[in-house]
């Protein structure tokens, strides 16, 4: 049988690793690389197939792998920092110990993915998806997009939300549940109609307006509206809750 010859190029086109073998494939390639600890700093593996892989301490910096598959890969101790890995999949991955400092995670599927002591800092989270991921003792900073909360975690605030082309102000309370996942977008448990207003800021000629997403659920100036129910997983950001912006022009652009 005829042996194939596949080559890892990075980014700018010059080869990092090449195997041959019979039945050869991108990720047959990529396991031999990491066997042979060959260094895979700016690798381009944009869609590569890796998951269930073991890239346990591989060199991955700067690496292109922008819609890989690497779910349930084991990439403990791996170095992805400065990485694309802007939508790829990384559910149930093992990412503990991981450098993923300056990583762009944006749009990536990090659930149930392991990061117990991954360094986050820089890091962005932007849109992620990281319902149940293990974040213990992860390591991040003020510069690690959309990790940190994007609402006050303590006290009175002010809030903004759309209904039926309105703006609410809210003013949520000082017990209220509130979270963020990775986006702008808030939720919390309880708050209080301030006012309703025009899209343009002038007051709005009504005193009350339904949700865009239950028609029962009614917003009234001077009244407090509060969920029962509301989910305190952070990361399920469309899930039970009062969605808002903690900047009225968020509301305002957002449909």
């Amino acid at each position: 049988m005829k042996k194939i010859k596949i080559e890892i190029k990075s980014i700018y086109g010059n080869v990092l690793f090449s195997w041959e073998s019979e039945n050869n494939s991108q990720r047959e390639t990529l396991l031999e690389a990491i066997k042979a600890s060959a260094n895979l700093s700016s690798a381009n593996l944009s869609s590569a197939n890796l998951s269930y892989a073991n890239l346990s301490s591989a060199n991955l910096r700067y690496a292109n792998l922008r819609y890989a598959d690497l779910s349930y890969a084991n990439l403990r101790y791996a170095n992805l920092s400065y990485a694309d890995l802007s939508y790829a999949n990384l559910s149930y991955a093992n990412l503990s110990y991981a450098n993923l400092s300056n990583a762009d995670l944006s749009y990536a599927n990090l659930r149930y993915a392991n990061l117990r002591y991954a360094d986050l800092s820089y890091a962005n989270l932007r849109y992620a998806n990281l319902s149940n991921a293990d974040l213990s003792k992860v390591i991040h900073n003020e510069g690690t997009g959309f990790l940190l909360s994007q609402c006050p975690t303590e006290g009175a605030f002010i809030g903004w939300k759309k209904a039926s082309n309105h703006i609410v102000k809210l003013r949520v309370t000082e017990n209220a549940k509130r979270s963020s996942a990775t986006t702008l977008k808030c939720r919390c448990s309880e708050a209080e109609v301030l006012d309703i207003q025009n899209i343009d800021g002038s007051k709005a000629e009504i005193t009350q307006i339904e949700s865009n997403q239950d028609a029962s659920f009614i917003y009234k100036i001077g009244e407090i509206v509060s969920v029962t129910d509301f989910d305190e997983e952070r990361f399920n950001e469309c899930s039970k809750g009062i969605h808002f912006f903690i900047a009225r022009e968020s509301a305002v652009q957002y449909s």
